[in-house]
């Protein structure tokens, strides 16, 4: 028997939905509905409301949502903004590409921001916090905020694993001034390829938001969207848009999203439930009340390539490559 990472998954959501899948896809082919269209207004619109915020803007990548995120709210050279090691380096690497400095600090037991280290870390030069959301689990976001707004610094959430994950009612992506998600294919909503979204309640920042995605030029878009800005003046932008194909792909998949995460949960809980005797074998504290499954980890203390190599001798395919903290990362300088 074969265990894949990842693909089965897709092969399986994708022969459940053929019919409406191809339907989405061959439509825009069709109308030639290929870049920054109504698709992907439906799915800024499906997110937002989700999550329970006003705007959403769809960018190429969750990578995209963080950098232009701290780009929207000037964040730059001589700033720092505070994050965590343990993230997935795209969340580090946002920060550096705006030529902020990005300030780490450790995690809980639970893989989540350390919340009580934050203070020690904020100088003059702190302009945001990151958050991570890390797993399809949140950080404590009611303290996280606190602290932010005690020293007037933003808050811009790394929501990129958690959508669908709630803390005291509010949703994953609904705490920060500008949040973000990924459509990475291996994320819980995953596209037809890489996709993001920055998702917010600050409409000057959507629309700032909206010109750094696409050159800062709307004007070929205004017969479609009545609400977008119309800028009086240009500046230096990027090209960072989320494909209408791949919008229309996930709109399909949003609808069936609440299935996917309730099937994750069952099957994170088969597997607590099942190596709950398992001797050297440390498993997730589960989760706590409207958190969700994006991934499982589990830790093996000090053998971890010993049993990464036992598990695809027999066929269970593994993540297992980031073996260095990214502080420790030689040529990166953290």
């Amino acid at each position: 028997m074969k265990v894949n990472f990842i693909n089965n998954s897709y092969r399986r959501f994708y022969s459940a939905n053929k019919k409406e899948i191809d339907n989405a896809v061959t439509r825009c082919l069709s109308e030639g509905q290929l870049t920054l269209r109504r698709d992907v207004w439906d799915l800024e619109k499906n997110i937002a409301k989700y999550v329970g915020v006003k705007y959403g803007a769809g960018v190429n990548s969750g990578t995209d949502a963080l950098f232009l995120s701290l780009l929207a709210l000037g964040i730059g050279k001589g700033d720092e903004v505070i994050t965590v090691s343990n993230t997935f380096i795209a969340t580090i690497q946002a920060i550096v590409h705006t030529g902020a400095t990005p300030i780490l600090i450790d995690v809980s037991w639970d893989e989540q921001m350390d919340v009580s280290k934050i203070e020690d870390v904020i100088t003059k030069n702190t302009k945001a916090i990151i958050p991570v959301h890390y797993t399809g689990a949140m950080c404590d976001m009611k303290k996280i905020m606190a602290i932010a707004k005690k020293h007037k610094i933003h808050v811009v959430e790394d929501a990129c694993q958690a959508l669908g994950a709630k803390q005291n009612g509010k949703m994953a992506g609904s705490f920060g001034i500008l949040s973000c998600f990924s459509f990475n294919t291996a994320k819980l909503l995953g596209g037809l390829c890489d996709g993001g979204m920055v998702v917010t309640n600050d409409r000057k920042l959507w629309e700032k938001i909206c010109l750094l995605r696409n050159h800062w030029n709307v004007h070929q878009l205004s017969v479609d969207r009545k609400d977008y800005p119309q800028p009086e003046e240009m500046q230096w932008a990027w090209k960072s848009r989320l494909s209408n194909v791949n919008a229309a792909f996930l709109n399909v998949k949003f609808k069936k999203l609440g299935q996917i995460l309730k099937r994750r949960k069952e099957i994170a809980e088969m597997y607590l439930e099942g190596l709950k005797n398992v001797g050297k074998l440390y498993l997730p504290k589960g989760r706590k009340k409207g958190e969700i499954w994006q991934e499982f980890h589990v830790g093996v203390g000090s053998r971890r390539s010993e049993f990464a190599k036992f598990l695809e001798k027999n066929g269970i395919e593994t993540l297992t490559r980031d073996v260095v903290p990214n502080h420790k990362m030689k040529g990166l300088g953290l």
